[in-house]
């Protein structure tokens, strides 16, 4: 698997490595010797003490019988398993439909009281019409060459998952780029339906929707990657290839000073209703 950009999945990977380095050496096995053992080419020992290569539970086990510290197998797989999955490249979370990478989530969103959400390019998930969300998955099985395309059942599983933005104590933060307003994403009907749906979930007691103008001044952000921050315990960022976790407290707290700066360009109330409904012209 190719390098996380977020240091927080490589972070998690080298301590497990260091780990596996330290065990060797206390052992006093050279790199060549402890290959012997396990019987595997040197040169996959030096990848995996340099994080270049993620061990597997079979390798783990191997490696501690090797040095003689069986005590360590369990702890040592536990936290390889924590590493790899901070980083998912998203050819694995859709091998089984779309549909079920929406639910794989209901039961994280009913544990978040507070979800704040930063999108420079779509709609919001949990602002999703079906008709939109079906667009946008379309588009996604599309891209990725889906075996199936399950994209209607997994627009109506996302909006089912979002109705969470409607049940009593929990809070939504939500901002938007404008430009994400005129993206068209699937036909006239569809957009017209989702915007109009914008200037409804807007003035929901839980939901503070801002919209950053295109034409704000002097900004403090320029306009960055989507990413979800859920309770102040982990950000999800959306990239091409994959989805990072973030849950290293440091990061965390960058992500949220993003936001906030984001958050001070961004308009709301009657003037983000103005910026939606500009949108909402633009289609006629």
């Amino acid at each position: 698997m190719s390098v996380s950009p977020s240091s927080s999945a490589q972070a998690a990977r080298e301590a497990v490595a260091q780990r596996l380095r330290d065990l060797r050496k206390s052992a006093g096995l050279t790199v060549n010797e402890l290959a012997d053992r396990c019987g595997w080419h040197h040169a996959k020992t030096s990848r995996v003490e340099n994080a270049r290569t993620a061990p597997s539970a079979k390798d783990i086990r191997l490696w501690c019988r090797a040095c003689q510290a069986d005590d360590e197998t369990e702890d040592l797989i536990a936290r390889s398993l924590h590493a790899e999955s901070l980083y998912t490249e998203w050819r694995h979370q859709v091998r089984n439909g779309l549909k079920q990478l929406q639910n794989r989530s209901v039961q994280f969103f009913r544990q978040t009281t507070l979800f704040r959400v930063y999108s420079s390019t779509l709609i919001p998930g949990l602002l999703q019409t079906e008709g939109y969300a079906a667009a946008v998955l379309r588009k996604v099985a599309d891209f990725r060459g889906l075996p199936f395309d399950d994209s209607a059942e997994a627009a109506q599983a996302r909006v089912e998952r979002s109705r969470v933005i409607h049940e009593p104590g929990r809070r939504f933060v939500l901002l938007i780029e404008e430009a994400a307003l005129h993206y068209r994403i699937g036909d006239a009907d569809t957009m017209a339906g989702q915007l109009g749906y914008l200037l409804t979930a807007g003035a929901m007691p839980s939901v503070s929707l801002g919209v950053i103008p295109m034409a704000a001044h002097n900004r403090v952000q320029w306009p960055r990657e989507t990413f979800h921050v859920y309770d102040d315990s982990l950000v999800s960022v959306e990239l091409v290839s994959a989805r990072v976790r973030v849950t290293q407290p440091s990061e965390i707290a960058l992500y949220l000073k993003a936001f906030e700066q984001l958050r001070s360009m961004a308009v709301y109330g009657a003037e983000a209703r103005a910026l939606i409904l500009k949108a909402l012209e633009a289609l006629r």
